[in-house]
C-alpha cells in the first residue's frame, strides 16, 4: 500500500509558503504603487530638474497634502475594518453612528448662525480638536448608554445610531434651506471631502491622535481575531467580550473624527478600502490586514487626489470619486450576496 502524503495542518494566518509569497507580493506591489503615487504627486507639473533644490522646495510645499492623504487613509482603513470585525458585519462602516452627520451639523450651524464669517471660525487647531471632542464625546455616550445596559447590544446601537445621524441631517437640511445662496455655497465647499479642506497646522495633533490610536489597535489585534468569532466563542476563551468592545469603538471614534474634521465626510472610503483589502490580503489575522488596507486606502485616495487635480481641476474635492467608485463596489456586493 502506498503511503500517502501527510498533509499539514496549520492555524496560522499565513499557513502555506503560496499564502505568505502571495501577501509580500501583495504588500510589495501596493507599496511600490503608494510610492509611485506619492511621487507623482510631487513631481507632476513641477517646473523645476528632478532633484534640485526649486523641485525639493516645492514638493515640500506637496507634502503637506501626501501627509494628509496618508493619514486619512489609514483613520479610514483601520477604522472600519476595526468597526466591521466589532459589529461582525463587513457591509456597514463607521460612518454609520452619525460621526459625517454630526461635522455636517457643525459646519451648517456655524454658517447659519455666524454667516460666512462662521467658516473662518471653525478654522484653527482649537476647533479641530473642539470638533474631534464633540465626535468622540458623542460616541462615548451612545457607547456607555447602549452597551453598558442589561440588554444593550451592538444591533440596538447601530439603529440609533442610525437615528440620530438621520436626525441631524434633517436638522442640517433645514438650516440649509434658510441660507443665502452665498452662504450656501460657502458651505457646500466644506460638506464635501476634500484634501483642500486640511489645515497644516491641524497635523502635528492628527498624526500622533492617528498614530497612538493605529499602534493600540495593532497591538490587540490578536484580541480581534477571538472578537471575529463572535460573542459565545470569544467569552469562553477568557475575552472580556463588552469590555474590549468598547475600548474599540472608542479608538475607532477617535481614528474617524480625526479623519472627519480633517478632510470633510467621505462615506464609501472606509468600506471601498476594507472591502479590497480582505480580498487582496486573503487572512483573518488583523495584524496582517491592517497595513494591506492603509496602503489601499492610500493609493485610492492619492489616485484620486491626482485625477481631480490634475485632470479635472476640481482643487482636491476626492469623495467624487470615491462615491462613485465605492457606491457601485457597496451594490455589487450586495447584490453579489443577496443580503445585508
Amino acid at each position: 500500500m502506498a503511503e500517502g502524503r501527510a498533509v499539514v495542518r496549520s492555524a496560522r494566518p499565513l499557513p502555506t509558503r503560496r499564502a505568505r509569497y502571495r501577501y509580500a507580493l501583495v504588500v510589495g506591489i501596493l507599496l511600490v504603487l503608494a510610492a509611485a503615487s506619492a511621487f507623482g504627486l510631487l513631481a507632476w507639473e513641477n517646473p523645476m530638474p528632478v532633484g534640485s533644490d526649486g523641485f525639493w522646495r516645492i514638493a515640500k510645499l506637496r507634502a503637506e497634502n501626501v501627509t494628509v492623504i496618508a493619514v486619512v487613509a489609514v483613520c479610514q482603513a483601520v477604522a472600519t475594518v476595526t468597526f466591521q470585525t466589532v459589529t461582525n458585519n463587513r457591509i456597514i462602516t463607521p460612518s454609520i453612528m452619525g460621526f459625517e452627520s454630526l461635522y455636517t451639523a457643525v459646519q451648517t450651524s456655524s454658517v447659519y448662525f455666524l454667516g460666512v464669517a462662521g467658516v473662518v471660525a471653525l478654522q484653527g487647531v482649537p476647533q479641530f480638536l473642539l470638533q474631534v471632542v464633540l465626535m468622540v464625546g458623542f460616541s462615548l455616550l451612545l457607547y456607555g448608554w447602549l452597551l453598558s445596559g442589561r440588554y444593550g447590544n451592538i444591533q440596538i446601537m447601530l439603529l440609533i445610531g442610525i437615528i440620530i445621524g438621520a436626525g441631524l441631517g434633517s436638522v442640517s437640511t433645514f438650516m440649509q434651506r434658510l441660507l443665502t445662496p452665498s452662504e450656501f455655497d460657502v458651505l457646500s465647499a466644506r460638506l464635501f471631502g476634500s484634501i483642500a479642506n486640511a489645515d497644516a497646522s491641524y497635523l502635528p495633533y492628527a498624526i500622533p491622535i492617528m498614530a497612538v490610536a493605529t499602534a493600540l489597535i495593532w497591538w490587540n489585534g490578536r484580541r480581534l481575531n477571538l472578537i471575529a468569532l463572535g460573542r459565545e466563542a470569544a467569552t469562553s476563551l477568557g475575552l472580556n467580550h463588552r469590555a474590549e468592545v468598547m475600548r474599540m469603538l472608542l479608538l475607532v471614534s477617535l481614528l474617524m473624527a480625526v479623519s472627519t474634521a480633517l478632510v470633510g465626510p467621505m462615506t464609501f472610503l472606509g468600506f471601498l478600502v476594507a472591502t479590497l483589502a480582505y480580498q487582496f490580503a486573503d487572512t483573518y489575522d488583523h495584524r496582517h490586514i491592517f497595513p494591506v488596507a492603509a496602503l489601499t486606502g492610500f493609493v485610492i485616495l492619492a489616485g484620486s487626489y491626482f485625477v481631480m487635480k490634475n485632470i479635472f481641476y476640481a482643487q482636491g474635492v476626492v469623495s467624487i470619486i470615491i462615491e462613485l467608485v465605492g457606491g457601485s463596489v457597496f451594490l455589487f456586493v450586495i447584490l453579489r450576496k443577496g443580503r445585508l
